[in-house]
């Protein structure tokens, strides 16, 4: 019996109880669509916080007083430490060998108005004029400010497109006033929207200049954060990152048992951070997505068995007439899977669906590729392979004059 024809015979056995067929494959298409829809989810942050996010280079890193923080310990032992300084900024900007670029930044919370309209939670960042530059910034109109504006003490600023939308709905934002936290500041220059997404938008954000920011916003005792860029690129990271560490530990005379009074943050330790995350939650929601999975494989064994036992005669008939064992077990076999794809594919069908209503409705970046379509078709397909291999053994080793005698 060629393919052809034991996919026909597989087909027509299934069609002969639609409902049982469609009842066994429940367990299948839970399991699948949740398969499905969460690491589509998944996939999506990832891609998300690593090009959204995680805005830093490679070859940039970041010392704060706080750093990566993973435990409450952490936390404690880092609000002993000293703020950074812009004193300690300007020292490191002047002595270290191995940065091609130094900046500094500090911001804080607050509101920005624009005539009788009002805009909160905007995040307020005074940085230096290299920080465009070490970030990658983008614009959609305008441009950051210059050395010169930051040395005068310009009332200059570029903004986030929420600002814009928000503020001056349909105009060109360049060249207004706009106020932050009661200051006037003239926008300069004006960032693409980005969109928001888990909670989160950088479209709030207004960056000034740090001597403005320091002279008139900045909190007492407020840290700052240094942001290097690599001599060398990616290869000269750890050189830099040595260098601006025993600096630091140089200034603030730490005792060479004593852990660093500061922190790091590199775009390696966010990511790993943040995989740690998503890995956790991904597993725990694979565990319970293998339950269903396993429990419709269960399912689908029990009616094959059941099928086998039905069918006794029939199959007893075949073999006396010259069908092969082997050709009874591809029959079972390929029934079982054949059952399993097709929970697969709705599975996989209702898994994107329910990915991309989350990204409509929450705005979670979701993303269905290809690799996770295919992913959940096997999967179910190997679960109904499984599944099928028991009743398939049992069906081809009936005794033919039992099977035939069956009732």
């Amino acid at each position: 019996m060629d393919y052809r024809e034991l996919f026909r015979v597989a087909l027509r056995a299934l069609r002969a109880h639609k409902l049982r067929s469609f009842l066994t494959l429940l367990g299948v298409i839970i399991g699948v669509t949740t398969i499905v829809g969460v690491v589509s989810i998944i996939s999506g942050l990832n891609t998300y916080v690593r090009d959204k996010v995680i805005v830093l280079a490679p070859d940039v890193y970041i010392l704060t007083r706080f750093g990566i923080i993973q435990s409450r310990k952490e936390f404690l032992d880092a609000l002993k430490r000293p703020s950074i300084t812009w004193q300690e900024y300007e020292r490191a900007a002047a002595s270290l060998q191995r940065a091609a670029m130094t900046g500094a930044g500090a911001g804080r919370g607050g509101a920005v108005n624009a005539g009788n309209r009002r805009l909160e939670d905007v995040t307020i960042t005074g940085v230096t004029p290299n920080f465009a530059q070490l970030f990658s910034l983008e614009f959609e109109a305008g441009s950051f400010f210059t050395p010169m504006e930051n040395d005068a003490f310009q009332h200059v600023a570029v903004i986030g497109a929420n600002i814009r939308d928000e503020l001056y709905p349909g105009l060109d934002p360049i060249g207004k006033t706009i106020l932050v936290r009661g200051l006037p500041f003239r926008v300069i220059g004006l960032m693409p929207k980005q969109g928001r997404s888990i909670g989160f938008t950088q479209d709030n954000r207004v960056y000034i200049p740090v001597q403005v920011y320091r002279t008139n916003l900045m909190f007492a005792n407020q840290s700052m954060e240094i942001y290097i860029k690599a001599e060398g690129g990616i290869p000269g990271m750890e050189a830099s990152m040595d260098e601006s560490r025993a600096l630091f530990r140089a200034m603030r005379h730490t005792s060479f048992r004593s852990k660093d009074p500061f922190g790091v943050i590199t775009q390696e330790a966010a990511q790993q951070i943040w995989r740690q995350i998503s890995g956790a939650a991904f597993i725990l929601m694979i565990l319970v997505a293998s339950v269903s999975l396993g429990v419709g494989g269960i399912v689908i064994m029990n009616i094959m068995l059941v099928s086998v036992t039905e069918r006794t005669p029939e199959i007893g008939i075949r073999l006396a007439i010259g069908a092969r064992k082997k050709d009874i077990r591809r029959q079972f076999l390929l029934e079982a899977a054949l059952l399993s794809m097709t929970g697969g594919a709705i599975g996989v069908l209702l898994g994107g669906l329910a990915a991309l209503l989350v990204k409509s409705l929450a705005g979670f970046p979701a993303e269905v590729t290809f690799g996770i379509v295919l992913a959940g078709i096997s999967l179910s397909s190997l679960v109904g392979l499984a599944a099928g291999f028991l009743p398939a053994r049992r069906a081809s080793n009936l005794v033919v004059i039992d099977a035939i005698r069956a009732e």
